[in-house]
């Protein structure tokens, strides 16, 4: 049972982190704002549907990366959004290097 203890105690860990209040603050404050909320959705989906395409070895559809491209220029302009961004990546990353270290512990087995 020690090691649900442990996974427990980061959970609770990542919730208390710094990275994680500020992203999670920011993101309410993004999807409190329709507007904001319907634009980031939209360049979501639009990176979303660019990358499963360039994933999945489609040719890359040059209109729809122009218009992506156009779409973050436009929302990082709002500098409450680019911090959202930044917020984004910064903590991703924090959970991509704990995940590398577990896999990294568990390597052997995999």
């Amino acid at each position: 049972m020690q090691v649900y203890d442990t996974a427990n105690r980061l959970a609770q860990e990542i919730r208390e982190s710094e990275e994680y209040k500020e992203y999670k603050k920011l993101k309410d404050e993004i999807h409190n704002d329709s507007e904001k909320k319907q634009k980031v959705e939209d360049f979501e989906k639009l990176r979303y549907e660019v990358q499963l395409m360039a994933y999945t070895g489609e040719a890359k559809d040059e209109e729809k990366s122009k218009k992506l491209e156009e779409m973050y220029a436009t929302l990082i302009s709002d500098e409450n959004i680019k911090k959202y961004f930044d917020l984004e990546i910064k903590f991703n990353i924090m959970i991509a290097d704990v995940n590398k270290i577990i896999a990294e512990a568990i390597k052997d087995v995999l």
